[in-house]
Order: structure tokens, then sequence, then C-alpha cells
């Protein structure tokens, strides 16, 4: 019997390893694919038998995208189907533009309610003013609708005109309205800290916003600016390629700013800066917040990663998932994670891990035990695994319970409608005080509204009531339980008193953007915004400033007791869902 040379041996051998992958991954991918037809067979047949014989007639369109949604929603948040008659939602996301009358609306009665005009937009040129009900569109009650419907009905194609039926100060008034392209700019406002520190708030990535980032950077530097802020706090981010171009202008051609990585290899990609930096020298602070996500914590990480400058704030969001828009169907849209990406220093800053959820189907953090170190350009450690964390770390006090309550439950909301309609304008917003007129006037108005509320300390005590007179013990210790509750009542007088101040930073900041609009409110909060006082000085101690970028200096903390005067609330708090319309 002839021998097999060892060498052809090998090579039948791995002739036949190669076939039985072949085999095994042709006969795994036939099993997936027989799976996929199979359970969208019993899908198809599941609605025939529903749309057939359930009791009540169904809506196909609502059943369906139903469906979808639930499947998507088992995956990550951010993979969304848009059907046809959502397909302005996409373009918004993208472009920034929709056609529409320029306002936000939130819900939270019977009626929803303008939240905010955009100035010398259509609804800011028809009279339209927050704090405006809207009860009917083109002669349609909007009694009970949400604020998607309502904001379906008001958006349209640019050129119509839409009858809004407003109810103001009590009296039902018809307003018309010409629908326009609405494009909310990213840059809502840029000026001079002081005289030499220029400031751009940059609220989201879309289409050329850079553009309008680079616009302000030269203006500044026209006024004289030698050190910037950037604040991209609560900016949710958007395109990728525009936050490659953001960093760029602040530094030259040849850096990698971000790479994607995913399942599908046509999607890696490297993203570099290409052109000449607008100034690549310029001291650079970013302020940063919970609310700072996706292309915001591009830039912020890699401003940090690259050791252009500082940031500043508290940890960012920690989304490192990208998404494309698909074409579907009938002009529906998928919009779908494909990637994660990864800063210049190789971290992804991923919080959240829905690639392994728990059993009730809810997703944990990254673990500790997950969590690598990198170093950046100058050889500081940072780390992955959860956002962006600030070098300095500046946390904002909490705002009372009584302020919270009054916010959040609209009581500033509505009387600043109130003032609006009863003063004229103030001079400017950093000139506009809470007088103790006012102030007193506020306060009549909490007692015409009966406003009341229970402290937690209030809520805990008489949940121990409740459970010590359910075991009998109540009667055994009536009087302490008393004696407690007398120390720890609260009066809402003095409540009011012991927290003016935070209530009274609430009320001129809701006034303030009645007369002066949203760059108003920034300007006014920016007095008194510790995040960007530190940012600030951060950049005129040059000495630190060095010493943080060389990994001379740990992180630094900033924090303040619970009295102290709440700051940056404007980025803190909302009132719920509120709707570009």
């Amino acid at each position: 019997m002839k021998k097999i040379r060892p060498v052809r041996f090998v090579a039948i051998v791995a002739i036949l390893i190669t076939a039985g992958i072949s085999i095994s991954f042709l006969a795994t991918q036939e099993t997936r694919d027989f799976r996929i037809a199979k359970n969208l067979d019993i899908f198809l047949s599941l609605y025939r038998e529903l749309n057939t014989f359930y009791v009540d007639e169904v809506n196909p369109d609502k059943l369906v995208k139903t469906g979808i949604d639930n499947m998507l929603r088992s995956l990550d948040p951010y993979t969304v189907y848009y059907p046809e008659s959502e397909s302005d939602e996409v373009a918004f996301m993208t472009t920034g533009k929709y056609g529409g009358i320029g306002s936000l609306i939130r819900g939270g009665g019977e009626y929803v309610v303008i939240s905010l005009v955009y100035k010398d937009f259509p609804a800011d040129l028809a009279g339209i003013r927050a704090g405006d009900l809207l009860k009917k569109v083109d002669g349609v009650s909007l009694k009970g609708a949400d604020t998607e419907d309502v904001s379906q009905k008001l958006k349209g194609n640019p050129g119509t005109t839409v009858t809004l039926t407003i109810e103001r100060n009590g009296k039902e008034l018809d307003v018309p309205v010409k629908r326009e392209k609405i494009e909310i700019p990213s840059v809502p406002f840029y000026g001079m800290l002081d005289d030499e520190t220029g400031y751009i708030r940059f609220t989201n990535f879309t289409q050329n916003c850079t553009e309008e980032v680079k616009d302000a950077l030269l203006k500044l530097k026209n006024e004289n600016a030698r050190k910037i802020v950037l604040d991209l706090r609560s900016n949710p981010g958007g395109l990728l390629t525009e936050a490659v171009d953001i960093v760029n202008l602040f530094m030259g051609p040849g850096n990698e700013i971000v790479s994607t990585k995913g399942k599908v290899k046509q999607f890696d990609e490297s993203f570099k800066t290409t052109k000449a930096a607008v100034d690549q020298n310029i001291p650079l602070a970013v302020i940063i917040n919970r609310g700072s996500a996706s292309a915001s914590e591009i830039v912020a990480g890699a401003i940090q990663d690259l050791d252009r400058g500082v940031v500043v704030g508290q940890r960012s969001y920690g989304k490192g998932l990208v998404q494309i828009t698909r074409p579907l169907s009938y002009n529906s849209q998928l919009k779908v994670t494909t990637a994660k990406y990864y800063i210049p220093s190789g971290r992804c800053i991923q919080a959240l891990d829905f690639s392994h959820p728990n059993e009730d189907g809810s997703v944990g953090i990254i673990p500790d035990s997950l969590i690598t170190e990198f170093k950046t350009r100058n050889g500081r450690v940072v780390r992955d695994g959860g956002g962006i964390s600030p070098d300095i770390d500046v946390v904002p006090a909490a705002l009372s319970q009584i302020a919270a309550e009054l916010y959040m439950r609209n009581y500033i909301f509505d009387y600043a409608t109130r003032y609006f309609w009863a003063h004229p304008a103030p001079e400017s917003p950093e000139k506009f005080l809470i007088t103790d007129q006012v102030y007193a006037d506020f306060k009549n108005y909490l007692g015409e509204r009966k406003f009341s509320y229970s402290t937690i300390t209030e809520l805990s005590l008489n949940e121990l009531i409740s459970n010590a007179k359910k075991e009998k013990y109540y009667d055994l210790h009536k009087d302490l339980f008393t004696e407690l509750q007398n120390e720890l009542m609260h009066t809402l007088d003095n409540d009011l008193e012991t927290f003016r101040n935070e209530i009274s930073e609430l009320l001129a900041d809701e006034i303030i953007g009645r007369y002066f609009y949203e760059e108003g409110s920034i300007k006014f909060s920016l007095g008194t915004d510790e995040q960007v006082k530190k940012a600030v000085e951060v950049l005129k101690r040059g000495d630190e400033y060095k010493s943080i970028l060389q990994g001379k200096t740990g992180s630094i903390l900033i924090t303040h007791d619970d009295n102290g005067i709440m700051t940056g609330f404007k980025y803190g708090l909302d009132h719920g869902d509120e709707v570009n319309i």
C-alpha cells in the first residue's frame, strides 16, 4: 500500500476541515434562514387570524407598527421604525429642518400648551406666545389630544396656512399662521463672558451645524476672544461627520477623531480631520453634563483624548452606538444600530450593555470588571464603559423639594405667563431681578392656586405612623410620634423664604425667556452658572490648565451644600416631553 506523504496528508486534512466548516456554515445558515421564514410565516398567519376573528375591527397600520416597535425595543432604544407618515421626523433629526410654525408644545392638561416660541419664526410673527393654550386647529378641537397628535396637525408644507384657536387670559382667539420651513439654530447663543473669554452654546449636530459654530468662533475671535468655552450640555448629538468637523475647528488635518466597528465590515470606518484648523492653539474648555450624548461625546472625548482642551462639568450620557437610516418599502425607514464608535484613545464610552439584557428585559451598566484603562496623547489615564468623565467635575446644587415641585407642576411657568401680560419688557436679561414686590405677588399667586406639597420626610413619617398603627405600636408611643410630627412639619411660608434664592432664579429664567426668547434665557443664566464659572476660571489659570493637559493634576470635584443656589437648571429639568411644531 502506497504511503501518503506528510505534506499531501496535511493538505487533504485541511481540505476536509475546510469542507466540514463550509458544510457546517451552510447548515447553520440554512437553519437560520428557515427560522426566519418560519417565524415570518407564523406572524402572517397570526395576523390573518386576528383580522378575521377578533371581536372588533383592527387597525392594520397600528397593529403592525406596535409589533415592529416592540420587536425593535428588545434590541436597543436607538433602533426605530418610521412609517411614511413620520418621514418629517427623520428629516428633522438629520437636518434640523421641518415644515411648521416654529415653537415647542407640551402636554399636562386637557389641552397642550405652547411652551416656547422661536424668535422671528411664524408663530412668533403671528403673535403666538408661551403659555397660550391650543384649543383648536382649523376648527377641530384638540381637547384630550397628546403632543404627537397636535404636532402632526400643526406641521405641514411650507407656504400653507393653519388657523389656531388659542386661549389666553381666559379669552379665545383665532390666529392664522403661515407655515414655513423651520430650521432650528444649532448655536442659539454666543458671546463674550469677559474681556478675553468667548462662549458658544451648541445644542445639536445637524447638517451644516459646523458652519454655525465656525461663524461664532470667528466672530468671537474678532471681538478679541483669546480663550473659548464650548458648551455641549444637554446636546443629544446627531451626525457623526459634523462631530469630526467641529473638532477640526480646533485641530489641524491628520488627527483621527473617531472610528466605527460593527458586524458588517463595510460600516467600519476611520474619520480624521482633513482641513486647517480655525485656531489649534486657543485654550479651550468643553462643558458637558448627563444630557450630553453621542456626537457630543465624540467631540468632548476627542478633545480630551488628544489633550486639546479641558472637559468641565458632569459625566456624559454614555452613548457609543452608531445608527444609519435604511429605506424600506412604501417610503418607510429604519434607523438601525450598525456599529460602536471608538474615540482616539481607543475607548468606547457606551454605558448600557444592550447585548446582554437581564431576564426581565432590562439592561445594566458595563460592570467595573470589564472597564479598561486607556491613555490620552500625553499619557493621561482615561476609561471606557460609561460616558466621558470630565477633567474638572462640577456638580450643580440639587433643587430643594419646594422649588422642584413649583417647577415640575408648572407654577413657575404659569406665573411667568401672568407676569408677561402684566408688565413691560425689562431693559435687558442681565439687569432683570425678582424684586420683593414680585416675589410677594408670586406668593399671593400660590395662595390663589391653593398650592401645597408634602416633603419626603413628612411622607416617610406618615408611612411610619401608618405601619405603627397596623402593628399596634402607635398607642404605646403616641407622644413620641406627635412630637416628631410637630418637629418635622414644614410651613409653606418658611420654605418660600428659606429657598427664595433658587425659586427666584427659576422665576427669573422663565420670565426672561418670555421677553428675550431662548437667547435671553441663556444669557441670563450665565451669571450664576457654576460650571461656566469654573470653565472660565481654569482657562484664566494658565498653569492649572496646562498641568491638567500634561497629566500632572488629577480630576477636580466641585460640589455645593444642600442650601446652595441652584445653577445650570436649564439643563437639568424639563416639563415632560416637548415637541417641535
